[in-house]
């Protein structure tokens, strides 16, 4: 029997570009780390054996620039290689201090087994090349990999200068070509945020398709005729997909949604809390501060503080037990929408942020697994697809206009312009119009050329959407303001040098090795 629908599971990979090769350690490098051995590492692997086993199935994956560029990078490799040989190190000490409590020596373990795989998996297997191995799975057809903004630039805010929206896309498309040896198909929009005409910045570029919050598409001009379980065109002939609510709340929703099962790990309870700081003070920050460290020994157990011992095989148990609810919800939600839509096949898109799987929800991956394989095996109704491979069996869609959306609270850019970020902006926009100017600059000395390439690198890092977004939260405030005003610092020194003919080479190079960031680049993009 031919399928009835389709499901299209779309993971966002993204981080903000944190390199410190000025420091012999730095704190929030721990972001790539540990997103590394809880996410990107158990995804891959998952990923392989499904492929090893026969197992057919689809995934799109966004691999944002910045990350791309961290997982190349040398430097941070080798810190990788220091954070896992660290943490295998803790977890030797919690094996024999647990040694005589039989529920948490099975937990410490756990931990040393997942941090020796990581690192017998990245160095030993892998070469640390883990790029190479995402872009395999694409070459099999398993894998969809798209882009994001370069620096994930919050496009919507970012318009007042076109050319800092041509510039975020233009130089996040070079960056995958370089590195996926293929032009990008589709295009994750940082933090789903669109305005009206942003989709011919896109179609200049190439690309098919993007994905949009559930609001940005149902309330497109006109109105879609099959809400958001099609997909669509734009005036600038560029397809559109929007959110599934449904799916987006089983997983996302703290209440309701599956991450919230007791059985589940706790995120919040951490030996790096719960030890005497002595004992942990090899493997905490030289700051003297207290952090996560990723050992956690305790179940959700319930709303309240005192937390039951974890047990992984009741999780993983109760992880596929949610994979079947998912799986037989997706079956009974598109028999009812293929007997609506006239004979269409419907699409459900469910995108979220790669790191809920594995990082916050440390079962995700599990989930993911027991998913695919029940999908593939265990029923008919409903099978994986890309966007892409969608377009392809449906070349023809309603053009709409979609809706100026973003996702977030209240999901119209809020979460990026308030009181607490505001500020920013124009700092931003006076910067793009002196590197618009600059841009024009067709023929300069090669001294000057990399001058112009390093300005515009600091000013796409200044775009990061992860700036304004981390300042409303109030995590890492600190860290962010100062990272936002050191790149629009150096963006300013160079650009008083090149207007005085005055470059100092020495500085140059000093930037140039910090934020190295897209050595493809051409400060053209901002012309």
């Amino acid at each position: 029997m031919a399928e009835k629908g389709f499901l299209s599971l779309i993971l966002h990979a993204h981080l903000p570009f944190v390199r410190h090769p000025e420091y012999e350690e730095f704190l929030e490098e721990r972001w790539l780390f540990e997103a590394l051995t809880e996410t990107y590492i158990p995804l891959l692997l998952m990923m392989e054996k499904l492929w090893e086993e026969g197992v057919d199935f689809r995934l799109t994956m966004n691999i944002s620039p910045t990350l791309c560029s961290m997982l190349e990078d040398e430097l941070l490799q080798r810190r990788y290689v220091h954070y896992l040989e660290k943490m295998i190190e803790l977890c030797e000490k919690e094996i024999t201090r647990t040694r005589y409590h039989p529920q948490f020596n099975q937990l410490a373990y756990m931990y040393y087994h997942i941090f020796t795989q990581s690192r017998h998996t990245f160095l030993d297997k892998w070469k640390k090349d883990i790029l190479s191995r995402f872009r395999a799975l694409q070459e099999k057809g398993k894998l969809e990999i798209i882009t994001c903004g370069a620096t994930h630039g919050y496009l919507p805010l970012l318009a007042y200068q076109p050319a800092a929206v041509r510039a975020q896309i233009k130089a996040a498309v070079a960056s995958y070509r370089c590195i996926f040896k293929r032009q990008p198909k589709g295009i994750w929009l940082p933090e789903c945020g669109y305005f009206e005409g942003l989709d011919s910045y896109l179609k200049e570029v190439g690309i098919k398709y993007f994905i949009l919050e559930t609001h940005g598409l149902l309330f497109s001009r006109p109105r879609p005729k099959f809400g958001v379980y099609s997909s669509y065109y734009t005036p600038a002939q560029v397809a559109v997909f929007g959110r599934d609510m449904e799916t987006s709340k089983s997983v996302w929703s703290a209440k309701e949604g599956y991450p919230g099962d007791y059985n589940y790990r706790e995120y919040y309870r951490d030996i790096g809390f719960d030890l005497d700081y002595d004992y942990l003070k090899p493997y905490m920050p030289s700051v003297g501060s207290r952090i996560f460290l990723g050992i956690k020994y305790y179940r959700i157990t319930g709303p309240g503080k005192h937390k039951k011992p974890y047990n992984q095989a009741q999780a993983l148990e109760k992880a596929a037990e949610h994979a079947g609810n998912f799986m037989f919800n997706r079956q009974k939600q598109i028999e009812y929408l293929y007997s609506k839509l006239g004979g269409r096949k419907p699409i459900i898109v469910s995108p979220y942020d790669a790191e809920l799987f594995g990082h916050w929800w440390f079962e995700g991956v599990n989930f993911l697994d027991f998913l695919i394989r029940k999908i593939y095996y265990d029923q008919s109704d409903f099978k994986l697809i890309t966007p892409s491979e969608y377009l392809r069996l449906y070349p023809r869609n309603q053009k709409i206009r979609p809706a100026a959306s973003s996702w977030g609270w209240k999901g119209y850019s809020e979460v990026w312009l308030n009181g607490s970020n505001d500020w920013i902006y124009p700092h931003l926009h006076r910067a793009c119009e002196l590197m618009h100017t600059l841009a024009r600059h067709k023929k300069v000395s090669f001294l000057k050329k990399r001058v112009l390439n390093q300005m515009a690198r600091e000013l796409l890092l200044a775009q990061s959407s992860d700036w304004p977004f981390i300042m409303k939260t109030g995590t890492f405030t600190q860290y962010v303001r100062k990272r936002f005003v050191e790149h629009l610092q150096n963006f300013y020194t160079l650009y008083y040098q090149f207007r005085r003919r005055e470059v100092e080479e020495d500085v140059l190079r000093i930037l140039e090795d910090k934020d190295n960031i897209f050595p493809e680049i051409n400060y053209a993009i901002f012309a």
